[in-house]
Formats: structure tokens, sequence, C-alpha cells
């Protein structure tokens, strides 16, 4: 029997002289070369560039910019002193006004794509600072002894190795400030090449650390972890299995529910307790942002009963629970579900139901489904929501606000929405992530 060999093809060892003419969605050059599609990381439109191969295809290369002969006016100095090789962002080589235009173009031409559709207005972006934003990262740890000692960040572009750095820019301050401290932690640790990960969360006022590692922490570990607490002032967690390996190092905690952090919304009135491994938003000043222009669009009313899909811990239902008749809120996971009705409760809110449902599964056993709601606000995981849209028609409503972490889904989702008779009538981005290529957006459909 013959074996089909994975045959890697040979990368060309001279760099390339390209001339740059557009831009993917992911953000790269595009460059055409002996009819090939080539993708320049690190390119503008308008630009002449030296790139050297990392990807050959027989229909496209990959290609990365090693020297600018000819620079776009869009261009910045990134920054951060590690952009070209850290893999946290791709985009700081652009200045920010042309960040947030290349992702109005990446949904635009997405919503023409798959429907040949647009929106009767244009939403105005949400923007908001462009460095120490974000506040929920999983960042990798890897002991390096040639490299003299652990290594704490993000991947490398196009690689597995963590990058080589003492700060991160778009990290909050609290943590993008003490990556050489979170190395010196490492390698204080007997365990130093057994520590896999730092999960970091951030609430209003509390910082909050994982320490993911293999095997068993000693007491001198401990101790050692509780130190650094101490020291910063950051609430210092072990996990050394699954999720319910995890527990407080410091300050300790009388039970779970101690362990949670906060965050708030404070022109909605409204407050949430969460645990650090609880999804979030990870940038706050967007999230308060989304969640005005959220309500404006939904625009909840007394009488209204209103459907919150892939509600999470409550973000959205909340706020419009304190404006809305009835709220039902859906979320896949029974654990953000107990989580939901901890907060409605800490608000004083109790015209809110959660139930536990697979949004891509069967969930026609569930009261919530034969029950009519005037408006849907739905929020989905990148692969959208086509499955749960599909049953939309027997709920009834006459308002759908849809807020998407993939412009694509939420294009070919629209296509549903509107053979079932609603208009496509706002839609606009929001910069949950500057620096990256990830679109965030939000759209309001009517019938």
């Amino acid at each position: 029997m013959s074996r089909r060999r994975n045959r890697r093809k040979k990368l060309p060892e001279q760099p390339v002289e390209l001339s740059i003419t557009g831009l993917s969605h992911e953000g790269e050059g595009i460059a055409q070369l002996d009819g090939k599609v080539h993708f320049v990381s690190g390119g503008l439109p308008g630009e002449s560039v030296v790139a050297h191969y990392t990807e050959v295809k027989n229909s496209y290369a990959k290609c990365v910019v090693s020297e600018v002969l000819s620079s776009s006016p869009e261009r910045v100095v990134p920054p951060c002193e590690y952009a070209e090789i850290c893999g946290g962002c791709s985009l700081q080589h652009w200045g920010t006004e042309y960040q947030i235009q290349h992702k109005q173009q990446v949904l635009a031409e997405q919503f023409e794509h798959f429907g040949g559709i647009a929106p009767e207005r244009w939403l105005s972006p949400l923007t908001a600072m462009s460095e120490g934003y974000r506040r929920k990262a999983r960042l990798g740890v890897r002991y390096v002894d040639n490299k003299g000692g652990a290594l704490v960040g993000f991947r490398e572009k196009r690689s597995n190795f963590i990058c080589v750095i003492d700060k991160c820019k778009v990290l909050h301050p609290v943590f993008g400030e003490r990556i050489e401290a979170l190395k010196q932690l490492v390698n204080d640790l007997s365990c130093s090449n057994k520590i896999a990960q730092f999960e970091v969360a951030m609430g209003d006022d509390i910082a909050a650390i994982i320490v993911r590692h293999l095997v068993p922490l000693t007491e001198s570990d401990i101790q050692r972890i509780k130190e650094f607490a101490q020291e910063t002032g950051i609430h210092m967690y072990s996990q050394a299995k699954g999720p319910d390996t995890i527990f407080r190092l410091w300050p300790e905690a009388a039970n779970k529910a101690d362990e949670r952090l906060e965050y708030s919304l404070p022109e909605q009135g409204v407050r949430y307790q969460f645990h650090p491994t609880d999804f979030t938003q990870v940038n706050t000043n967007i999230n308060r942002q989304m969640m005005e222009q959220a309500m404006s669009l939904l625009d909840p009313q007394s009488n209204e009963r209103i459907l919150d899909l892939f509600c999470g811990l409550g973000n959205f239902t909340l706020p419009i629970a304190k404006k809305a008749k009835t709220v039902v809120g859906v979320e896949g996971s029974d654990a953000m579900v107990k989580r939901g009705y901890e907060n409605a409760k800490l608000n004083g809110i109790d015209n809110v139901t959660f139930y536990a449902a697979d949004l891509t599964g069967d969930y026609s056993d569930q009261d919530w489904v034969h029950q009519g709601f005037d408006k849907i606000l739905i929020d989905p995981p990148r692969s959208g929501a086509i499955d749960v849209i599909e049953h939309f028609p027997k709920l009834g409503a006459s308002r759908v606000v849809y807020v998407s972490c993939n412009p694509a889904t939420l294009a070919r989702d629209s296509g549903s929405l509107i053979a079932q008779g609603y208009r496509l009538v706002a839609a606009g981005v929001m910069d949950m992530f500057p620096h990256t290529a990830h679109v965030e957006s939000m759209a309001l459909f009517e019938k």
C-alpha cells in the first residue's frame, strides 16, 4: 500500500521585491508576482517592500517584510519595541485611525460578500485608548536556560516560542509593567520548568493571576507566591489540573464566593461579580460604550418581554432587565447561569430568568422556546448563531440587536434574518482589540 508523503515546499532563499496593492481581512498586505497572490505580513497598500518567504503553496505564498523601500503615509512607528516579533499584536505599524477604517471596510465587504447587503446607516465606530486596555489574557510561560531562565508573554509571530519581552503595552499596567517580576517569580520556584501559564484578570479595583502548574507546589513555592502577592497587591490563585482545582493562595478565601472580582457599568447602575476564569469583556471602556449603544438600539420598554441569547453572566441581561418588564437570558454554561442569578440578586433585580441550553443543539423542551418576545439581543461566539436564528419566526420579535465577534458569521446570519423579513437598519464596529485585526461589531435588525 502506497503512502502519501507530506512534502513541504522548499522556501526560496532569496528575498523578493513586491508592490503592495491591497489588504487581506487579517491585515496582511496583498501583492501579485508571477501570477500568484502573495500575502505580506507588515506591508501596507502603496508600499514597495523587500520580503522573505515563510510559506509557499500552489496558489499563494506568504511573506514577511524585511525592508520598506517606499512607505505608506499610514505607516507609523510601532509604540511597542517588540511589535515586529511578538504575536500579541499584528497592526502596531498602522495608525489607529487606519485600523478603524480597515475594520469598517472588512465589515462592509463581508455584508456585500455574503448577501449583497448593506445597512441603511452606519454607526460611528466605538473607540477608546489603544494601550493598557487589556484586562484579561493568558500568558505563556517557559523556562529556557540559554535565555536566562523564565520567559513570560505571548507567542512570537509564526512560532510556538514565547516572545522575549520585559513589558507589554496592551495589557493593563498592573500586569504589563510586571512581566520582569513574573519572570523572577517563576525563576524562584522549585518547579520553574513546570509552570505552564499565567491567566490574568482585572476587575475595577482588584487584579488576579492564576498560576497553572504541572506538578504540585512545595510549601516554599506557595510562600514565595504569597510574598509576590503581598508585595504587589495582586490576588494569586493556584491551578494544578482542571477548573475545580483552582483556589486562592492570597488573600486566603473563606469560601468560593470570596474569590470573586467585580466590575461595574456605572451608566447602567449595575455591578457584576465574576471569577477570574469567567468570560468577561477584556476592554472595560469599550464594554461600557458597547452597553450604551446596545441599550440605545434595543430601546427596552417597561411593557416588553426581551430575550438575551448567549447571555454569559448577564452583561447585557441585567441592564435590559432594569428597563424591561421581563427578561430571559439563555447561556450554554450552567456555571454562568448560576453567576447570572447571583449578579441579579446582587443588583436587586428579580424580573429575569436564566436558562442553561446548548443553542446549537436541541433545546425545544425549554419553556422559553414557546414564549413570545418583543425584542431579542444576541451575542454569539465566533461560529455565529445560524441554528438559533432559524427559530426566530416562532419567537415573534420585531427588533434584533446582534453583537458579533466575527463579521463573516454576522454577515452570513444577516442573510437568514433578512429572509425572515427583517431589515438591516444599522451596523458598526467596536475596537475591542486595538492593534489587532480582530473585528467586533453590532447590528440592528427590524421588521
